[in-house]
């Protein structure tokens, strides 16, 4: 007879290149934003991004901050398999700051720039979903 062994199913590659394509989309994008909201003068700033002129410095800076850490979260900590727990954290912060974010550009009348939000939430919503429990990154054995 056949021993019953409790085995979970190995992700298929499609599903892993997909998460590492979003995650590396992710990382790109929150970090080239929050380097830009970081390092760019506030008034050359709020003529791209007009809230930037309407809020404190402080707002806008630390509005950089979390992107910046989320951007690195969702890559760094799969890529060096150090903690890869971390990245499943960093897609939920993303996904929730796209909500916050989506509310945000609607309460001030700029529909337009949604579409952005609403992508950037279904990647990170799969990013989450996958990484969390359909292809989770193995921590390295040290």
């Amino acid at each position: 007879m056949s021993a019953t062994t409790l085995e979970t199913p190995t992700p298929g590659r499609a599903l892993r290149i997909g998460l590492w394509a979003a995650q590396i989309v992710l990382a790109a994008v929150f970090i080239s934003a929050g380097f830009v909201k970081l390092t760019t003068p506030i008034p050359k700033l709020a003529a791209m991004m007009p809230f930037a002129g309407e809020y404190s410095e402080t707002f806008v800076r630390s509005v950089a901050l979390v992107d910046l850490a989320g951007g690195i979260g969702i890559l760094l900590p799969a890529l060096t398999r150090i903690l890869p727990r971390l990245t499943v954290l960093a897609a939920l912060g993303c996904s929730v700051l796209q909500v916050f974010a989506f509310v945000f550009h609607l309460s001030r009348g700029e529909a337009a720039t949604t579409p952005l939000n609403l992508v950037l939430l279904a990647l990170s919503l799969f990013v989450l979903w996958g990484r969390n429990g359909k292809a989770p990154i193995t921590p390295r054995q040290f």
